[in-house]
Parts: C-alpha cells; structure tokens; sequence
C-alpha cells in the first residue's frame, strides 16, 4: 500500500475530512484525529489506538505495526508499515481508530467537524460555509 491508499481509504470513511497537521496530512472525523501521513517520508501511516488495541495489532502482525517512539507510542499511536500492508489490513486499521474516535465523539457529544461548528471552511479561510 502506498500514502495515496492511505488517503483513499481514510476520506472513504463515513464523516472524514483531510486537513493539515504541522503541515503534513491529517484525517479527523467529528473534529478529532484519528490517523495521519506524517511520517509517510518514511513509509509509515501513523494511528491512534489505545494500548490494548496497540498490542493486539502489533501482536499479531510484528512485520506491519510498531508504536511510535516515546510518549506518543506509550499513548496508543501507532505506525502502520504501509508497504508491507495489504488493503484488508490498512482498511481494518484504518476503520480501528476511526471507529475509536467516532465512539469517543459520541460520549462527548461531539458530531460536526471544528470547521462545520465555526462556519469556516478548511480550503477556503474566510468564505462561510451556508
């Protein structure tokens, strides 16, 4: 798989929108982040998982997952070898932490993207969406 899948499949989920993050691809749904591209440079998709989740990924597939290094990784993010994935792999990965983050929205009842709240488009800065 490749950064291009990544994003194809990521945006193919329900309620996701891409958005820059320090300057590199980002997916949030309902606001919140739940998967990126920084570090495609190095061939890797990066997503937020819980431990548990973490473990479960990195278990049974060592060759494909690995936490991020330091604190990020000890907080559940995760590295997906996006060349050695295959599409079911980074599709279930992907659909982890996007169902993750969909369920923790709904406990903080959080529904609508930042820029739907604000009015404010994220392409278009300035220009209210109706």
């Amino acid at each position: 798989m490749t950064a291009a899948d990544f994003r194809r499949i990521a945006l193919g989920l329900e309620g996701v929108e891409e958005y820059s993050h320090a300057g590199l691809p980002a997916f949030r749904v309902g606001g919140r982040k739940f998967a990126s591209l920084a570090s495609q440079a190095a061939g890797y998709g990066n997503l937020m998982l819980t431990l548990e989740q973490q473990a479960a990924f990195v278990e049974e597939a060592p060759e494909i997952f690995l936490p991020i290094a330091g604190g990020w990784g000890r907080m559940g993010h995760t590295h997906i070898r996006l060349a050695a994935a295959s599409e079911d792999v980074l599709t279930g990965a992907l659909r982890t932490a996007w169902k993750l983050r969909v369920d923790k929205n709904a406990k903080t009842g959080r529904k609508k993207s930042m820029a739907k709240r604000s009015g404010i488009t994220n392409r278009k800065r300035g220009e209210r969406q109706p």
